[in-house]
């Protein structure tokens, strides 16, 4: 839902000098630069689905990371089947603005360098020294979904997008010092008068789905993210306390740039 306090759902991962984007929501670009990052820098974009509100800017992602690095970097894009069309799309859209911007500025030559890398669920791979592993998430109708396990000098950290509890979730937060979900509330979705607004209400974890997942991969530490409908910074106790009935470790609510260190 659009919110004056926070952009769309996307994450940053800091493993020592190696920054990773995992979705890219609105207003991503921002965000990123509130973080001390910039897409110039990343070493990869993790996507976990094609569901608009999680790739809406990665347009903003490409063309940033191609105009910084004067098109000599490459940006490594990782994603579930068809987001190597998605991404083409998107280029081709941005044909206009390639092309101005190739006749204005001698130092670009090329247009945006992307390399794209459509993932099955259970692959792994390797962004600099950070190991990734995927599994598949249960986003019906939205298939395919996959979730993300990165593991860094003994650090773990799951984030697995859009989905409702399942194996796969299970396996990528095992043990990890830090689970990333995104978490509806139940209760309060279902007060509102909009069928169509009541229909995420099957494919979503809800705050309880969560906090009974984190306890069941007997995880280090709960974050709660892509929170609908958004809280305000008064009500963050209530979300927390319904999770905490189910799990016993920290859990982590807040607003946009709010950080985590395992």
């Amino acid at each position: 839902m659009p919110d004056a306090d926070r952009a769309g759902p996307s994450t940053l991962v800091k493993a020592g000098d190696t920054h990773i984007l995992v979705d890219a929501g609105r207003a991503v670009v921002m965000r990123m630069a509130g973080a001390g990052s910039m897409p110039g820098i990343l070493a990869a974009v993790l996507v976990t689905h094609l569901h608009s509100d999680h790739v809406c800017a990665l347009n903003d992602v490409i063309t940033t990371h191609w105009v910084f690095t004067q098109g000599h970097a490459t940006l490594p894009i990782y994603g579930p089947v068809g987001t190597a069309q998605f991404v083409e799309r998107q280029i081709a859209a941005l044909e206009a603005d390639i092309g101005y911007r190739l006749e204005h500025h001698e130092a670009l030559t090329v247009g945006p360098q992307v390399k794209v890398t459509e993932l099955e669920p259970g692959d792994e791979f390797t962004v600099n020294d950070v190991r990734v592993s995927t599994a598949a998430t249960e986003h019906s109708p939205a298939r395919p979904t996959i979730g993300f396990r990165l593991e860094h000098e003994g650090s773990v950290a799951a984030l697995v997008g859009d989905t409702v509890p399942c194996a796969g979730v299970d396996t990528l937060a095992a043990g990890a010092g830090a689970y990333v979900q995104t978490v509806i509330r139940r209760d309060l979705v279902k007060a509102i008068p909009n069928e169509t607004f009541q229909d995420i209400l099957d494919y979503h974890s809800g705050v309880t789905d969560a906090a009974q997942t984190a306890a069941r991969a007997r995880v280090e530490r709960l974050v709660l993210t892509h929170l609908v409908p958004p809280p305000t910074p008064d009500q963050y106790p209530e979300w927390i306390a319904r999770a905490a009935k189910h799990f016993d470790g920290e859990i982590v609510i807040g607003g946009d740039l709010t950080t985590v260190t395992i």
